[in-house]
This record gives structure tokens, C-alpha cells and sequence, in this order.
């Protein structure tokens, strides 16, 4: 019986993080957002191109890892009585929160007219779980990595899309906010940023 208490306490907060997930979904459903592709394929991994939001996962997956390991460290900063449970389901409620305003005609035309994301549709149903799917996994991994390890992985999930694609979370927030005709045009491969 003791087991079977401690097991329940321990998925207590799944109950939570389902229901924010299927309510983010239909959200973004009722928005008008495609389940999968509107070209019918379904793939793992969306390579750079019209379709890669649309697909399962794609670089920018590697943001919403960071995303986690971020919510992580401010969270348990600044509510550090709350539960790692509680702090979890609010870092899903906050990243859902985020793919639905990521997916408004407001934001998918600011991130058209602010970086180099000129043909962006906004994301489909399945990369947008996806994506908060990431998140979490990032939110997990921080909980069990020392300081220095989630440090080197934030590091690493930065790097790696900056030099494969030119971009990531860092220049992403960056050019939404101040937008750099330089980095822009770096970005697209024309000449160097330095």
C-alpha cells in the first residue's frame, strides 16, 4: 500500500502537465494551426526550409532544451520553497504559453519582417508538443545535471545551431527585439558579422 501511495504522489504532477498540453493543443487547434504539414508528410526531423517548422522536430528544437534548462535555473532562484514538481508544471504552463502567442498572425509576421525566417507559417499542432516536449526534457535534464554540466549543454545547444544554421535562441530574441540589418544579412550568407 505504502508503494502504491508513494507511486501516486510521484505522478501527481503529470496529471497537471497533460492537461496543459491537450489544452495547448487545442488552443492552437481552434487558432486555425495544422496538426501536421499541410503538405501531408509527417517527418522527425524538418531540415531548413518552408516545412521545417512543421514537422516533429527541427534545429530550432535545440532552443526549447535551452528554454528548460533556463526555467530550471530561474525558477528554482526565484520560488526555491516550490516543489521541482511545481516548478515544472509552471515551466510547461509558461512554455505552452509561449507556443500559442509564437503561432499568432502578430508574431509569425514579426518574426517574418524581423529575421531570416521570410517564408515562416508558424509552426504546426506536432511541433509545437513537440517543442514543449523539448522544454521539458531540458527542465529534467538541468534537474539532474550539476551547474557546470547544464552550463556546457546550454553552451553546446547555442553552438551547434549558430554554426550549422546561423542562428539560435540568443540571435533569435536578439534580432525579435532590435533587428540587425548586419546580423541579417550574415545570417543569410552574405559576407562575415566581423
Amino acid at each position: 500500500m505504502a508503494t502504491m501511495i508513494r507511486t501516486v504522489r510521484h505522478l501527481r504532477p503529470l496529471w497537471p502537465a497533460l492537461a496543459i498540453l491537450i489544452a495547448a493543443g487545442a488552443v492552437l487547434l481552434a487558432m486555425g494551426r495544422s496538426l501536421i504539414c499541410p503538405c501531408g508528410r509527417v517527418a522527425l526531423w524538418g531540415p531548413v526550409g518552408p516545412t521545417q517548422s512543421q514537422m516533429l522536430a527541427d534545429w530550432y528544437s535545440f532552443s526549447h532544451i535551452v528554454h528548460g534548462l533556463l526555467f530550471y535555473a530561474v525558477l528554482s532562484r526565484a520560488v526555491p520553497r516550490w516543489s521541482a514538481s511545481r516548478r515544472f508544471v509552471l515551466a510547461l504552463l509558461v512554455e505552452a504559453a509561449w507556443e500559442i502567442l509564437e503561432n499568432t498572425p502578430m508574431m509569425i509576421d514579426r518574426y517574418r519582417e524581423a529575421t531570416i525566417a521570410l517564408g515562416y507559417t508558424g509552426d504546426s499542432v506536432t511541433n509545437s508538443m513537440s517543442d514543449i516536449a523539448m522544454m521539458a526534457l531540458g527542465f529534467l535534464a538541468a534537474r539532474r545535471l550539476p551547474v557546470w554540466g547544464s552550463g556546457l549543454l546550454l553552451v553546446l545547444l547555442e553552438v551547434i545551431p549558430l554554426v550549422a544554421i546561423r542562428d539560435n535562441l540568443a540571435l533569435n530574441i536578439l534580432m525579435l527585439v532590435h533587428p540587425s540589418d548586419t546580423i541579417r544579412t550574415w545570417q543569410a550568407g552574405i559576407g562575415a558579422l566581423f
